[in-house]
């Protein structure tokens, strides 16, 4: 088969010359006529020629070697569709494609055809232009951009509409047939597609976790109702590697931040660690780990950059700028505030726990709406003591996090009155969640779902050395109803 196509080389090139003389006598005659080769015929090194091709896959937009900057496409049509790279150059990156989303349709002309280990297009930035097109075909036939000297052909819009009708069935092969679901909308174990923004990538040796968000809460979970008290004393607080405060404060106040892990070599995961790129995320699966949500990548999942005006991603965007509009909406999405507890500063605007973690004072005060994960020490008869400091696991959509009940807060946390076991008991199941037996017989129930309660903290350091690293969360004028 190689030297079948070594042969077909000469005649390759014969065509590309012949192409090149009709283009140039037409050009001569004053008309924009180019001559359109599939990419299965177009490629011949050092050949120049025009295409009309899908958009596949987006590359980052990143500064060259020399003071350009450049972006990669991968292209395909119905001749060649595993796709063939066009690389392009220019001074600022408004001179460079500006694909809206993967799908849509690009003209080029005059690109030369090169060869490194594979067949690719390079486009020259003084004799190459190209303009794009909206692969949908309800949507017209002007392009959305076009570099400078682009002239279109009268035989364009044919070639637009063919791409446009051959699109479906070509770009199948590059997209799932899963739901594309919202972080709002996750499911343990079933496999579905997310487009999310990627805020950072922790990599080690091949392994990678992804940091994504599209400006929705992750679904509350239930707990199992036996709280164990070693679980609860050593229970995580994110899945992953602890994350610098430099990389946190990069983070959303809004919002889950999902982690995604994948045990092999992504492409194009350094250009993601620059926290400003959407991209797809297809055969992802999803389970809790104690109510911690974890994403992974199946065997046949992936990931592909996305533009900021796919369609999947300006939705996002429109429903999080909607969201953030109306203070009552940024609380979490799955929350309905209980009368569990009572604060003193009811009238204090929200916050929520990623708010305060990024907060740039490392002392501050905040009100936020969390749920009550878990509780060390569990024991009552310990408590009632009032001896020793209570830590609850507080948790909402963007964060978890310790905080504690001073043992001379204690009674004030407990509503006031003498500290006896039963009440401790009694409201210590409020805020966990975990029912009361229904009936006369008394069935232990199996699971728990902790109420949403209004919660005021502090928080404190430890160390004046070290502050940041030894801060700490103190739960204050904050009491549990009768």
């Amino acid at each position: 088969m190689e030297e079948d196509s070594s042969a077909m080389e000469p005649n390759r090139l014969r065509e590309a010359e012949a192409a090149a003389g009709e283009l140039k006598r037409l050009r001569e005659a004053g008309q924009s006529q180019y001559m359109y080769r599939s990419i299965a015929d177009a490629r011949v090194v050092g050949g120049r020629v025009c295409l009309f091709a899908v958009v596949s896959e987006i590359g980052a937009t990143v500064h060259s070697r020399g003071t350009d900057f450049t972006v990669t496409l991968r292209v395909i049509d119905e001749s060649y569709k595993s796709g063939i790279s066009v690389t392009f150059f220019a001074d600022s990156t408004a001179l460079l494609p500006c694909v809206k989303s993967c799908g849509d349709v690009i003209s080029l002309h005059n690109v030369v055809i090169k060869k490194y280990r594979d067949f690719f297009v390079q486009f020259d930035k003084k004799y190459s232009s190209f303009a794009l097109f909206e692969g949908k075909t309800y949507t017209e036939c002007s392009p959305y951009q076009t570099s400078i000297r682009y002239h279109d052909s009268e035989h364009d819009k044919d070639f637009l509409n063919q791409m446009r009708t051959w699109l479906p069935q070509g770009l199948k092969d590059f997209t799932s047939n899963n739901s594309e679901l919202y972080l709002m909308n996750l499911k343990s174990d079933s496999t579905f597609d997310l487009v999310c923004k990627v805020f950072h990538v922790h990599v080690e040796n091949n392994n990678s976790i992804f940091y994504v968000w599209d400006g929705t809460d992750t679904p509350a979970a239930e707990f199992p109702a036996i709280l164990d008290a070693e679980a609860a004393k050593s229970l995580s607080l994110h899945e992953g590697p602890p994350l610098s405060r430099e990389i946190l404060c990069t983070m959303p106040d809004f919002g889950t931040v999902l982690r995604i892990f994948s045990d092999r070599f992504v492409n194009k995961v350094s250009y993601m660690q620059k926290n400003i790129y959407w991209a797809r995320f297809w055969n992802i699966t999803c389970k809790q780990n104690f109510g911690i949500w974890k994403g992974t990548f199946s065997d046949s999942g992936g990931v592909r950059l996305l533009s900021n005006k796919d369609d999947s991603v300006v939705d996002r965007l429109k429903m999080y700028d909607s969201r953030i509009a109306n203070r009552v909406r940024r609380r979490p999405m799955a929350s309905i505030p209980s009368s569990v507890t009572d604060v003193e500063y009811e009238d204090a605007g929200y916050a929520s726990l990623m708010k305060s973690l990024t907060h740039h004072d490392v002392t501050h005060k905040l009100r936020t709406l969390v749920r009550v994960v878990a509780a060390h020490p569990c024991e009552a008869s310990l408590l009632s003591t009032g001896n020793c400091h209570l830590r609850l696991t507080l948790e909402d959509p963007t964060a978890r996090i310790h905080a504690y009940v001073h043992k001379n807060d204690l009674v004030g946390f407990f509503g006031g009155g003498f500290l006896t076991a039963e009440v401790i008991v009694k409201k210590m199941n409020m805020v966990l969640g975990i029912p009361e037996p229904q009936g006369s017989v008394e069935v232990a129930p199996s699971t728990r779902n902790p109420p949403w309660i209004w919660c005021c903290l502090m928080s404190y350091y430890m160390d004046k050395n070290d502050p940041w690293v030894s801060r700490k969360y103190r739960i204050y004028s904050t009491a549990i109803r009768d």
